[in-house]
């Protein structure tokens, strides 16, 4: 079976790369009911089953479901008891990424490797194996309690991974044309955000690639400043973001009240066709921010020239950007959880690398209006 190589644009190999990593093999959610969760990902998402475990797999502390689209995996777990880690973990700070793992040819290497560069061990390397063969995963903790989970698979050709069995329920959605993770967004406190560049710089070899202080990203009340780090070979993407001075409360100081601390803030996943995706996600009731009118008046004026019409994007209210290598087309959910803390972006691009900075204070000014909604501005 073939895995999770992301097929972000501009990717090149890196000779000496100190961490090689092949891709996003896949992001865990710990979710209070993950039976449910499965179901609405894969009815308003277009994610299709994949792999179950639970009691009837010989687990008796959890349950997980597994659903795929393209190269994209998601995981829910539950716990099935009381006063267990994963439950404290939903509790303090509802839904949210606990595990982003990331595909490697060695899990012990780059375990023991980022060990002895200053990372705090979450899981030794342990190899996990069953009739289809063996896994070995390790793990590292990064900001808040995200943890970074290794998974070598060279000698795996089962569904997933040991301990899972194949899911398949009577019920399937058609896919919406998601494509794989293009990058992954974590909110950190005041003050924090260059320790954490440090951390992926030195831990993990990562470069920054672009950096946005409180001019690039503001609005009349609210501020933050953001540093996009990036492995080697440029397949995984790690903006971090800290709240800036402003008038009110910015959105990663709610994220930060809610989730009560350092979190994965939004996931953003790639299309090939952003209009068709959208529409599909929001018939099927995926709720996107408000983008007014004005906002498309001087669009074009300002990327030039596009191949998609105006007219959907703007009734569907996507965003589009341009740098010098392209241009791309995005658009924000509206958060997922009742905790106005996670969500996910929808990105095509057209030859674009960066992350929109153009579209920074139409799509701030989008979330200051939820948040004035929900009293938390």
């Amino acid at each position: 079976m073939n895995y999770m190589v992301s097929d972000t644009p501009g990717v090149e190999s890196v000779d000496n790369d100190i961490m090689p990593i092949n891709g996003t093999d896949y992001i865990e959610l710990y979710v209070s009911n993950a039976k449910q969760a499965a179901y609405y990902y894969k009815a308003a998402f277009g994610f299709q089953s994949l792999a179950h475990a639970g009691l009837e797999t010989g687990i008796k502390d959890r349950e997980s479901y597994v659903v795929i689209q393209d190269k994209i995996r998601l995981i829910f777990t539950s716990p099935l008891n009381s006063n267990t880690e994963i439950g404290k973990h939903i509790d303090k700070h509802g839904d949210g990424v606990k595990v982003n793992a990331l595909w490697v040819d060695d899990a012990t290497y780059a375990y023991e490797e980022a060990v002895k560069r200053g990372a705090r061990s979450y899981m030794e390397p342990t190899t996990e194996s069953d009739e289809d063969g063996q896994v070995v995963r390790s793990g590292i903790y990064t900001y808040g309690e995200v943890v970074h989970i290794f998974v070598e698979r060279k000698d795996y050709s089962g569904v997933f991974l040991p301990g899972y069995s194949k899911w398949e329920p009577r019920f399937e959605a058609p896919t919406t044309g998601l494509k794989y993770v293009d990058h992954m967004v974590g909110n950190v406190e005041l003050g924090d955000m260059n320790k954490w560049v440090k951390f992926y710089e030195d831990v993990l070899g990562f470069k920054q690639i672009l950096s946005f202080d409180d001019k690039d990203i503001s609005t009349e009340y609210t501020a933050l400043m953001s540093k996009v780090m990036s492995n080697g070979n440029g397949r995984i993407k790690f903006p971090i973001n800290e709240p800036a001075e402003g008038l009110k409360k910015s959105q990663v100081d709610e994220y930060l009240d809610f989730y009560e601390g350092a979190g994965v803030q939004h996931v953003a996943m790639a299309t090939d066709n952003i209009i068709e995706t959208v529409t599909n996600l929001r018939d099927r009731g995926v709720e996107f921010l408000n983008i007014p009118d004005t906002y498309y008046a001087s669009l074009l004026d300002r990327v030039g020239e596009i191949d998609e019409d105006l007219a959907p994007l703007k009734e569907l209210g996507i965003l589009v950007d341009r740098d010098d290598e392209g241009y791309l087309l995005q658009i924000f959910t509206k958060t997922v959880n009742p905790r106005p803390t996670m969500f996910f972006e929808i990105i095509q691009r057209k030859g674009a690398t960066s992350f929109g900075k153009g579209n920074f204070k139409a799509l701030f000014e989008a979330i200051e209006r939820e948040q004035d909604l929900r009293g938390t501005l």
